[in-house]
Order: C-alpha cells, then sequence, then structure tokens
C-alpha cells in the first residue's frame, strides 16, 4: 500500500508518515519499483499502535521505546502521565475559574480586566498586608466576584485579615451568604468556624438560615459561635447549644447573655429556664457547671426561673446555694 492510500486510511497525513519514518518510528517494508514507499499490514499496524500511544500523551520519544524496547515497562511511565495530566487539569480548572470571576467582575474594558487581575493575584499574596489592602478596597475601588472573596476567607488565618475580609463579605450584596454557607460542608472544622464568624457579621435571612445549619455541627466550638451569633437574632433553635456552652465552661458568660437577649419571648423564657433546671437535675453535672447554670437563671424571667432559685437557695452546695440567695433578692429588688 503505498503512502496516499496509507494516509487516506489511516488518518496520519503523509507528511506525518515521513517525520516518524525520519525518526525511525516507522521503517515502510518495502519500495516499489520507481522508488515509492511501500507499507505492509505490521507496517499499518504499527501507525495504529503509535497513534494509539500518542493519544494517552506519549512522546514520540517514549513511544519508540515502547514499541521497541523489550525491557520497557509502562507502569511507571502510566503513573508519570497521570501525574502530568492532573497537574495539567488543575493549571487549567485555575485558569478557567480566573477567567470566570473576571467574567463575573462585569469589566468594561482591558483597563477593568487588569484591574481585576491584580485584586486577585493580592487577595493571593504571601503578603497579609496586601491582603488586608485587597479585601478593603474590594468593596468601593474595584468590584471583585464574590466566590474570590469567599475562597479568600475561608482559607485566611490572619486574624486582621480575616476581619477585613468578612467586612467586605458582608458589603458584597445579595448570594454571598449562600454561598459561604456551602462551606459548612468542610470537613475541616477550622473551616467552618471561619463561615460561621462570616455569617454572623452578615444580615438577613440567608446568613440566618447558615448559622442555623451550623447549630448541628460535630464541632463544639463551630456550634457555639453560631449559637451566640443567633441569639441576638431571637432564634430560639439556639437555646440548647447555649446551655451547652454554660455547662462546658469557655465563653460561659457569653452564652448567657445570648440566653438573657432570648428570654424577652415569653414562651423562649420558660424554655430557657426549663432547660436551666433540667442540666441542674442532671447527676453528671459538676459542681462549678452548677453555679454556672445557677448564675444564668439571673436574667431569665418567670415563674420557673423563680421557683428553681428558691429551691436552689437551700442546695447543699454552699456556691449554689449562696448565689441563689443573692439572685433571689436582685429579684425582689426590681
Amino acid at each position: 500500500m503505498l503512502i496516499g492510500e496509507v494516509a487516506r486510511r489511516s488518518g496520519v497525513s503523509a507528511r506525518m508518515l515521513r517525520h516518524y519514518e525520519s525518526l525511525g518510528l516507522l521503517r515502510p517494508s518495502g519500495r516499489t519499483g520507481t522508488g515509492y514507499r511501500e507499507y505492509s499490514g505490521d507496517d499499518i499496524r504499527r501507525i495504529f499502535h503509535i497513534e494509539s500511544l500518542r493519544s494517552l500523551g506519549l512522546s514520540l520519544r517514549e513511544i519508540g521505546r515502547a514499541l521497541d524496547d523489550p525491557g520497557f515497562t509502562p507502569s511507571a511511565l502510566v503513573d508519570d502521565l497521570m501525574r502530568q495530566t492532573r497537574e495539567r487539569i488543575a493549571a487549567e480548572t485555575e485558569l478557567l475559574t480566573r477567567l470566570r470571576r473576571i467574567d463575573a467582575a462585569e469589566p468594561a474594558d482591558w483597563a477593568d480586566v487588569l484591574q481585576v487581575v491584580v485584586m486577585l493575584r493580592a487577595l493571593g499574596s504571601k503578603s497579609a498586608a496586601a491582603r488586608q489592602r485587597a479585601a478593603l478596597s474590594s468593596v468601593d475601588e474595584i468590584r471583585v466576584p464574590v466566590e474570590a472573596l469567599v475562597e479568600t476567607v475561608l482559607r485566611e488565618t490572619d486574624p486582621n485579615v480575616a476581619g477585613a475580609l468578612r467586612w467586605a463579605l458582608a458589603r458584597s450584596g445579595e448570594g454571598s451568604a449562600a454561598l459561604l454557607a456551602e462551606g459548612l460542608c468542610s470537613p475541616s472544622a477550622a473551616v467552618r468556624e471561619r463561615v460561621v464568624r462570616s455569617l454572623a457579621e452578615m444580615p438577613g435571612e440567608e446568613s440566618t438560615a447558615g448559622l442555623r445549619e451550623a447549630l448541628a455541627d460535630p464541632d463544639a466550638v463551630v456550634r457555639g459561635q453560631a449559637a451566640l451569633a443567633l441569639g441576638p437574632r431571637g432564634v430560639a433553635d439556639a437555646v440548647p447549644v447555649l446551655i451547652d456552652m454554660i455547662v462546658a465552661g469557655p465563653n460561659d458568660t457569653d452564652a448567657a447573655d445570648a440566653l438573657s437577649l432570648l428570654a424577652g419571648d415569653t414562651a423562649t423564657a420558660e424554655r430557657i429556664a426549663t432547660g436551666l433546671v433540667g442540666r441542674l437535675a442532671h447527676d453528671a453535672v459538676e459542681a462549678p457547671a452548677r453555679a454556672r447554670l445557677t448564675q444564668a437563671l439571673a436574667d431569665i424571667p418567670g415563674a420557673t426561673a423563680a421557683r428553681a432559685l428558691v429551691e436552689l437557695s437551700y442546695d447543699v452546695d454552699p456556691a449554689v446555694a449562696l448565689t441563689a440567695t443573692y439572685l433571689l433578692r436582685l429579684r425582689e429588688a426590681r
């Protein structure tokens, strides 16, 4: 079979076939009487083998070794090809993300495009000061896509930069809270805590919904941050977590303050008092926690809290009894 017919049937151009021959990859089995290349069936099969290996990303040199070296083993080469492919996909994905974010900024001209690129680079800078400046300027100077702000705040560990990013996110407009809340699915508790801290500074129903979701988080710190943010918003679902925080100790004062804010609603006040009394009656609660629970009854109105303080004023634990007695006197003086 002559080269033109081979090219037509194989889909490989005559020029490429000659290139393969010049590299020693392909050697036509014969020549016609007039000197034209003539390819046998084995030659055609080798062409298809070359093309198949090219489709896997092998270089022509690697293809030559694969076809001609009996000791050549593919495992190491395939592993290397997979690594290269993953790196290439990661690079292309990063480029696509950057282009999508530039498009989301709706640039009017190339000057705007360059400004957004500069801002995105600054947000990813190794310098905390540069990241902070980018976050602070992202609201008024250059419109940075919300996706970029969210991604940056989820990975930010510097407290000053994180604060600036939360400030920028809170002013970034609709949709940012819902996008941020997706970070609650992260396997990292630190990332989920950053999500909650950011949502806490954002008004609206979307942020409240995200904070409600975080009340069920497996990490106590994440649950606690969400509950503290929901207390001032009047969300009674935070009550059990706030009571848990009082029992645990750290941030018990903040948790008690949040409960007092929620106690403005009569039904919620009774729920809080019942929850505190229930934990006080639990045998597993240690003395310091019982004292904190008693103190938390101070600003909870209603008959349930009052009766509980009367009973606690006779408690076997002197610290609890003294605290309850003092709180009763304060209530009577109001």
